[in-house]
């Protein structure tokens, strides 16, 4: 088992940024991939960022691209998501994943274990 938990959420004006973590406990996980996802109210969840087990390759939304960017420290246990020029179409819960497979992938069931979420609110 593979337990994540996530942190960094809050609450910032448009333009601003937040810097999101996702610890790893449990079993190791660093051969995992690792994605980020969000879910609005009203909306489906959807894969904001992903990234490999070592972390040489990722993919990202289109919504998000060139604003937002995925990493990872292996050695921690740690996977970032560093958000910068926030709108308010960025507020959601923003969520951990973790991949046994190890490829960079957006499909939601591909992922084995999920965080609880953090809470991003972008205000106008």
């Amino acid at each position: 088992q593979v337990q994540l938990v996530e942190s960094g959420g809050g609450l910032v004006q448009a333009g601003g940024s937040l810097r999101l973590s996702c610890a790893a406990y449990g079993r190791t996980s660093s051969n995992y991939a690792k994605g980020w996802f969000r879910q609005a109210p009203g909306k489906e969840r959807e894969c904001v960022a992903a990234i490999n087990w070592s972390g040489v390759s990722t993919v990202y939304a289109d919504s998000v691209k060139g604003r937002f960017t995925i990493s990872r420290d292996n050695t921690k246990n740690m996977v970032y998501l560093q958000m910068n020029s926030l709108k308010p179409e960025d507020s959601a819960v923003y969520y951990c994943a973790a991949d046994a497979l190890g490829v960079e992938t957006t499909i939601q069931s591909d992922y084995d274990f999920w965080g609880r979420g953090t809470q991003v609110t972008v205000s106008s």
